[in-house]
């Protein structure tokens, strides 16, 4: 008589793979992308010195990182019951702190506008609070029942629009202070565009680099990721 040796039977298919494995540890894996997104932002907002012009894609990437990185985290912040206090507080931050502060900087360039460097620091502040506003809208679209990969989707494609120059464009279209007929040519302040195209954009450049970023934003969202992760977790669609 002999033996046979029996295989185990195969895990099923949500079990097998990266992104099941993700899946398992959901509840604590928005902390892995909230350090990195932490410590940058603290990097950028306190040791670093307020700096409005970008040199090259290396710095680019750098200082949006902490954007992208607190996106993932937002996406996959667990569903709790403490929703309505969240957003509450995310409020009383914003009027309680990134108000009074905005404010108060927009105040000290009032007095030191004479200085080269005195609209930075507004500047930095001004991005911080744009995330800040970006993902307090994914925090809530998340904690209002949205899945992990609407999230997702909505944040990249938020990113996208940030930086695709829009508000560049209106600042050209909408800024007062030129007279008719003597607006800039060439948008000399959007560095994030300089980095790319490698010089200073014409009007018509910028509305190009704007245009290609909104139709990727429009991609994103059209991307079909929540069957892609249901897939791959044995996931019937339904």
């Amino acid at each position: 008589m002999t033996a046979t040796l029996t295989e185990p039977p195969a895990a099923p298919a949500r079990d097998r793979g990266w992104i099941p494995a993700l899946y398992r540890g959901r509840r604590w894996l928005w902390l892995v992308p909230t350090i990195p997104a932490a410590v940058i932002t603290g990097l950028i907002m306190v040791v670093l010195p307020p700096d409005q012009t970008l040199d090259n894609v290396a710095e680019w990437a750098f200082k949006l990182s902490p954007f992208a990185f607190a996106v993932v985290a937002v996406a996959l912040f667990p569903k709790v019951r403490m929703a309505p206090a969240m957003i509450g507080l995310g409020v009383i931050v914003y009027m309680g702190y990134l108000d009074t502060e905005f404010v108060m900087r927009i105040q000290e360039y009032g007095r030191t506008s004479s200085a080269d460097d005195s609209f930075q620091p507004i500047y930095q502040f001004e991005l911080f609070i744009t995330t800040f506003i970006v993902l307090f809208a994914l925090m809530a679209y998340r904690l209002g029942g949205a899945r992990t990969a609407n999230v997702l989707k909505a944040g990249v494609a938020s990113i996208l629009v940030v930086v695709s120059g829009l508000n560049d464009l209106t600042f050209w279209a909408l800024n007062e202070v030129w007279a008719a007929g003597s607006r800039p040519t060439e948008l000399k302040w959007a560095s994030h565009i300089i980095v790319f195209v490698g010089g200073p954009p014409s009007v018509a450049t910028a509305v190009v680099f704007m245009l290609v970023h909104l139709v990727l934003a429009g991609i994103v969202i059209a991307l079909p990721l929540g069957r892609w992760v249901d897939r791959a977790l044995g996931i019937p669609s339904t």
